[in-house]
């Protein structure tokens, strides 16, 4: 079911960005510098683009520049959470290297009730 609301709202998606596309296929001109500076710089970069392009361009930017800030954010936390792991991993070794009895190494006790004998 859940696959199924997924696949209609991509179709839903597709619709209204192919929409959105065809409403403005105008080509638009992209400038690095104003007019006035690029005279008296004396170099201009421009490039033409249909505004859908551009548009979608701009939400792509905008869309991974949230992602790597996100990242960068969220660092300390995943640093926080391996610092944790590792002590966990390290802890858990620990316990298991104490659960266990060492070799030739047992408590009197236990040696003289398996021997038999009673120390004299």
């Amino acid at each position: 079911m859940i696959r199924y609301l997924r696949y209609a709202f991509l179709a839903l998606l597709a619709i209204c960005l192919i929409t959105v596309a065809l409403a403005n296929r105008a080509p638009v001109t992209l400038r690095v510098l104003p007019a006035d500076m690029a005279g008296f710089l004396g170099w201009s970069w421009e490039l033409t683009l249909p505004l859908f392009l551009v548009i979608f361009l701009g939400i792509l930017a905008g869309l991974l520049i949230g992602f790597v800030w996100e990242w960068f954010r969220e660092h300390k936390h995943r640093a926080q959470a391996r610092r944790e792991r590792r002590e966990k991993e390290k802890l858990a070794q620990e316990v298991t290297r104490l659960k266990t009895p060492a070799p030739g190494r047992q408590d009197d006790v236990l040696a003289l009730l398996e021997d038999g004998s009673t120390p004299r």
